[in-house]
């Protein structure tokens, strides 16, 4: 009787210094460290900056597409203008478009604008009014912003016209976000060059 009781005692005291131990491995367990919490942070703040950088890059090749769009609408515009004008008449008015300064010309509204049924234009009158509006559109003359500053355009936007009878190139220059290569092509040397430059070429024949 005397030893079963000695080894329940032995037993309980044994439970007793388990339980102890397990209470203070517990107590040990609470809370963080700031190891811990350093990590924690540092992976935290990694994955903040990196969402940052993917959204900017994201919106630049968004407007840098942008511009490009704007950029091949505006070549196709001007092409469509000339062929829509007498190009047939002896005073050979293509040849009046050609220009490599559009967007730099600073061009003064027609005396005689051609926007109406009520103000036919000749030819050449016709011309004059193509070049102005076209140099708007280009410097995004039609969108204003509260400061009266023009954004509806390329930025550092330039035009080049060149004739040769009748087949015309048109080049459309400006300025990207991003140093990249030079972007001249098409044999066609338009705007300021750079590794910013941009540049789309289009060919066309007009009769």
């Amino acid at each position: 009787m005397f030893m079963y009781s000695k080894k329940i005692a032995i037993k309980h005291s044994l439970f007793k210094q388990g339980q102890l131990k397990r209470n203070q491995f517990k107590k040990d367990q609470l809370g963080f460290s700031l190891i811990e919490v350093m990590v924690a942070l540092f992976i935290l703040v990694t994955g903040i900056i990196g969402a940052v950088a993917m959204q900017a890059t994201a919106k630049q090749g968004s407007f840098d597409a942008m511009q490009r769009s704007l950029a091949s609408s505006l070549t196709q515009d001007i092409i469509e203008r000339i062929r829509n004008n007498d190009v047939t008449v002896a005073t050979n008015v293509i040849a009046s478009y050609a220009n490599t300064n559009y967007g730099g010309l600073g061009l003064a509204v027609p005396s005689k604008r051609c926007d109406s049924l009520a103000s036919l234009c000749t030819s050449a009158e016709r011309v004059v009014n193509d070049q102005y509006e076209w140099e708007q559109s280009l410097i995004g003359a039609n969108v204003k912003s509260s400061t009266n500053k023009n954004v509806g355009g390329l930025i550092g936007a330039r035009g080049c016209i060149i004739v040769a009878n009748h087949a015309v190139t048109v080049a459309v220059s400006w300025q990207g976000r991003r140093n990249t290569a030079d972007g001249a092509n098409g044999g066609v040397t338009c705007g300021t060059s750079g590794s910013k430059r941009r540049q789309i070429v289009v060919q066309a024949f007009t009769f």
